[in-house]
């Protein structure tokens, strides 16, 4: 069978459509999963051993567990015990816990590489807490751009999973055109192509960050 990449020209505008959703539920999900990243992180630099532990075993289980478990277990699991959140709620939920176990440890990781005698300077004259905030956080920030770059775009992409819960993000949108016109070589090839851009954007975004922060 020949290539017809007419089709795809025409189903553009619907693709992009869905790509403006898959942004939209990657950037909800990158914000809630990067402030809860952030509070794991704190717990686990706190010193204090129990929301240490616990802290530490919820990154275990969600690091530990596949996200497509995650999000069938909150969007078919809890309805069954009296809790339906719906398909956008799910899908943000998911991903957020997902992301901010990940986003914990790479903040945790850059806290602890800024070396002992910063936090022992600090600690002379303010708190741990007053330290950890106004000393070793901006530090710590620009070691955490570029693997935090690398769990945006994994987020990104892992947001096609969120298709399987019925929502018209673009993997779906993708496959839906697929099952009318079956042309699947050239709607998967746009479907790539767009993600492409996608995460090429935010690589390139991130790298100005970068060098501008001199990371």
């Amino acid at each position: 069978m020949h290539l017809d990449w007419s089709i795809l020209w025409s189903k553009i505008p619907l693709l992009a459509g869905g790509a403006v959703i898959t942004l939209e539920i990657t950037a909800i999900s990158l914000f809630f999963g990067s402030l809860l990243g952030f509070v794991l992180a704190i717990l686990r630099v706190a010193k204090v051993p129990v929301l240490e532990h616990l802290a530490k075993l919820y990154i275990v289980v969600m690091r530990g567990t596949p996200l497509l478990v995650q999000l069938f277990l909150i969007y078919f699991g809890l309805p069954s015990l009296g809790l339906d959140l719906g398909a956008w709620p799910s899908a943000i939920i998911g991903l957020s816990m997902n992301t901010g176990a990940y986003v914990s440890e790479i903040m945790r990781a850059s806290i602890l590489s800024i070396n002992i005698s910063q936090w022992e300077a600090g600690t002379m004259d303010s708190s741990y807490f007053e330290t950890l905030v106004y000393i070793v956080l901006p530090q710590a920030l620009k070691r955490m751009i570029p693997p935090l770059t690398n769990q945006f775009i994994i987020t990104l992409k892992n947001s096609s999973l969120v298709s399987l819960l019925t929502i018209q993000e673009l993997f779906r949108r993708g496959e839906q055109i697929i099952y009318s016109t079956f042309r699947a070589f050239e709607i998967y090839t746009g479907v790539a192509v767009m993600y492409l851009i996608m995460t090429s954007t935010l690589g390139a975004l991130t790298e100005y960050l970068e060098n501008r922060l001199e990371v």
